[in-house]
C-alpha cells in the first residue's frame, strides 16, 4: 500500500478531484475522516494503489483510512511513539496499533495537560500531602503519602482512562481543542486506596454533594491564583468502591507527566475527572464550579442539535459514564495480505460504566457485521478484550476493517458520527483500518 501523503501531496496528485476533501486546520496533516463525494473515489483509489472493493457501499463523508491515517512520531521523556497535537501545554496520544498490549505500557500511555506539571526536582514525595476538607467532611484531614499507604486499604485494579474529547478531530464543522484521533485512551494497572476509605475516615456528612480536586500543575498564564483545571465528580461516584486515589501504575511510580506522585482515578467518566498532581480533594455542598466545570467544558448539549449551533449554557450537560467504543489494535493501518489467506485482526473495546456483550467487524462498509469473540474484562472498568479470526476477502483489492461494539443496555456504537456538539466530545464511532488485498 502506497505510503500515507500529506493533503498537500494528495492535491498536486489528484488536482481537482482533491477539492472534494474538505480539511480541518489542526496540528495534524489530515484529519482521519474528511468529506469525501462518491465521484472522487476513483481518484482516491488511484492514490491507494488499487481498486476499492464494496466501493459502491463507502459512506458518503469519508475519507478512505488508508489516507486519513499519520505517520509522525513524537518524542517525550519516558514515552515511546506518541504523536504530539499541543506542545504549550503538552498534549499527545498514542497511535492505534502501540494501544495493543492488554495492559498499556507507561510508555504508551497518552499526555493530557491543561497546564504545566510541577517541576519534577520540586516533588519531594516524602513530603508531599494530600489535604480533605470542605463543607461534607466533619473531619477536615491532611494525610502523607505515608499515612495513606499505612492507614487504609492497598488496592491494584486495572482502570481504563479516556479523554472526553478523544475523536474530536472527526467532527464536522470543528470543535475547539486538542484534535484527538483515537489515541486518548489506555488501561494500565493502578495502585492506592479507595477514596471512599479516604472520604469516609474524614466523616462524609449528609451536605456532601460533589468532590473537586486541586493539582499542582499551574495555569498556562503564570498567574497563581488561576486553576488549570480542577473538576469533581457526584459524591456517590468518589464513594464507588473503584474510585482510586492512586500513587503507582503497573507497579511503579506514576509518571511525572501522567500525575506523579498522587492523582485520583475514577473509572466510566471522562479522564478529566482522575486528577493529576493532587494535593486537595473538597468535598462540596454543591456542584463544582471550578476550572473546567462550567460553560462547554466537559459538557453536551441535553438535546441533539444541528451542527455548528450556539447552544446555551442552560442546555448543557456536565458529562458523566463515557459511551461505549471499541479499537482495533492489530494489525497496523495499511497492511497488505495476500487476498486467499484468512485475516486475523483484535484491539479492545469499553463501555464506560457498562460492559461490553458483543463485538462485531465488517469489511464492506458496514453492509454486514460478522461476530468477534470476546474476552471478560480483567476487573470492572478495564477493557476487553476481542479478536476476530474468520475474516475471508473475497478478491484482491483495497479494504477497510470497521469494528464496532455493543454493550449490556444495548448501546451500539455509530458507524460514523454520534450527534455534534460545540466541543467535539463523546465520539464513538467505529474505529476502522486500511488493508490491501494482493
Amino acid at each position: 500500500m502506497k505510503e500515507t501523503k500529506g493533503i498537500h501531496e494528495l492535491y498536486d496528485e489528484l488536482g481537482e478531484e482533491a477539492s472534494a476533501i474538505v480539511w480541518r486546520n489542526t496540528p495534524s496533516p489530515l484529519s482521519r475522516r474528511g468529506f469525501l463525494s462518491r465521484s472522487a473515489l476513483g481518484a482516491m483509489a488511484a492514490a491507494i494503489g488499487g481498486r476499492i472493493v464494496f466501493g459502491d457501499r463507502f459512506p458518503s463523508g469519508l475519507i478512505p483510512a488508508a489516507l486519513a491515517q499519520t505517520v509522525e512520531p513524537f518524542k517525550i521523556e519516558g514515552k515511546d511513539g506518541l504523536t504530539i497535537l499541543n506542545d504549550r501545554p503538552v498534549n499527545a496520544e498514542t497511535p492505534a496499533h502501540l494501544l495493543d498490549d492488554a495492559i498499556t505500557p507507561a510508555s504508551r500511555l497518552f499526555v493530557r495537560n491543561n497546564g504545566h506539571p510541577p517541576v519534577l526536582d520540586s516533588i519531594d514525595v516524602e513530603k508531599w500531602t494530600l489535604e480533605i476538607a470542605g463543607p461534607g467532611v466533619d473531619k477536615p484531614t491532611t494525610f502523607t503519602l505515608a499515612d495513606l499507604k499505612k492507614k487504609f486499604e492497598n488496592v491494584t485494579r486495572q482502570i481504563l482512562i479516556e479523554c472526553g474529547g478523544n475523536g474530536r478531530s472527526e467532527f464536522s464543522p470543528p470543535a475547539s481543542g486538542n484534535q484527538w484521533t483515537i489515541g486518548a485512551v489506555g488501561c494500565p494497572t493502578w495502585t492506592g486506596v479507595r477514596m471512599r476509605d479516604v472520604l469516609k475516615a474524614c466523616g462524609v456528612n449528609d451536605k456532601a454533594i460533589y468532590t473537586a480536586y486541586y493539582g499542582k500543575d499551574t495555569h498556562l498564564s503564570g498567574d497563581p491564583q488561576k486553576d488549570p483545571i480542577s473538576r469533581g465528580v457526584p459524591i456517590a461516584k468518589a464513594l464507588d468502591e473503584d474510585s482510586l486515589i492512586a500513587w503507582a501504575m503497573n507497579g511503579k511510580d506514576i509518571p511525572w507527566m501522567n500525575g506523579h506522585p498522587l492523582r485520583l482515578i475514577t473509572g466510566g467518566f471522562p479522564a478529566s475527572t482522575s486528577g493529576k498532581w493532587i494535593h486537595k480533594l473538597l468535598v462540596r455542598d454543591q456542584v463544582h464550579d471550578g476550572a473546567k466545570m462550567t460553560g462547554t467544558s466537559y459538557r453536551v448539549p441535553k438535546h441533539p442539535v444541528a451542527p455548528g449551533t450556539k447552544v446555551p449554557e442552560k442546555d448543557m450537560v456536565i458529562i458523566e459514564a463515557m459511551p461505549v467504543k471499541s479499537l482495533l489494535t492489530y494489525p497496523k493501518s495499511g497492511i497488505e495480505t495476500p487476498a486467499a489467506k484468512t485475516f486475523s485482526c483484535r484491539g479492545h473495546a469499553w463501555a464506560g460504566e457498562n460492559k461490553v456483550t458483543e463485538v462485531h467487524t465488517s469489511i464492506d462498509f458496514g453492509s454486514t457485521w460478522q461476530k468477534a469473540t470476546l474476552q471478560a474484562p480483567a476487573n470492572r472498568f478495564a477493557w476487553q478484550h476481542w479478536k476476530q479470526d474468520a475474516i475471508k476477502f473475497p478478491e484482491i483489492g483495497y479494504y477497510e476493517v470497521w469494528v464496532r461494539a455493543t454493550d449490556d443496555k444495548g448501546n451500539c456504537q455509530p458507524m460514523i458520527l454520534p450527534g455534534w456538539n460545540p466541543k467535539g466530545y463523546l465520539n464513538n464511532a467505529c474505529h476502522r483500518i486500511a488493508v490491501q488485498a494482493i
